[in-house]
């Protein structure tokens, strides 16, 4: 079933992700960038709460350990500042170029993955990897 597969979501988030950029750089047009950024998490907290409340998620608290609210206070800290740069590179570049090169995210969790967590890529996902990877530069570069 397609919406049960993690390619979907996946190709989802990459569209959102491209509609992400389009709607920031007009909208940071005529503001401050970290002004920007608040609003846009705004809308996320509000949009979130809804449908914690919507599925009655809000009381699905198995599993919350101490480790675990540590890593996902470090992934929002993280978050944070993904977006506040994210904002700031939009403000200041090109959509067109900022984005891709802001997808060298996905070269940095593939060497992350595999020195930190200790996952394992074939030699045909490091060559994927270093396409992205250059394709990234060389598309903010162009």
């Amino acid at each position: 079933m397609l919406s049960t597969s993690w390619i979907f979501w996946a190709l989802l988030s990459a569209g959102f992700a491209a509609l992400t950029a389009l709607c920031a750089k007009i909208g940071v047009s005529s503001i401050d960038s970290d002004l920007a950024t608040f609003i846009r998490t705004l809308v996320i907290l509000g949009v979130l709460g809804i449908m914690l409340l919507a599925t009655g998620k809000f009381h699905a608290t198995g599993g919350f350990s101490q480790r675990a609210c540590l890593f996902l206070l470090l992934s929002g800290l993280a978050t944070g500042a993904s977006w506040l740069c994210y904002f700031r590179a939009l403000k200041l570049g090109d959509a067109a170029r900022v984005a891709p090169l802001d997808k060298l995210s996905v070269v940095f969790v593939a060497v992350l993955g595999v020195t930190v967590l200790g996952e394992h890529l074939s030699l045909k996902g490091w060559l994927g990897i270093l396409c992205i990877g250059l394709g990234a530069i060389l598309v903010s570069l162009g």
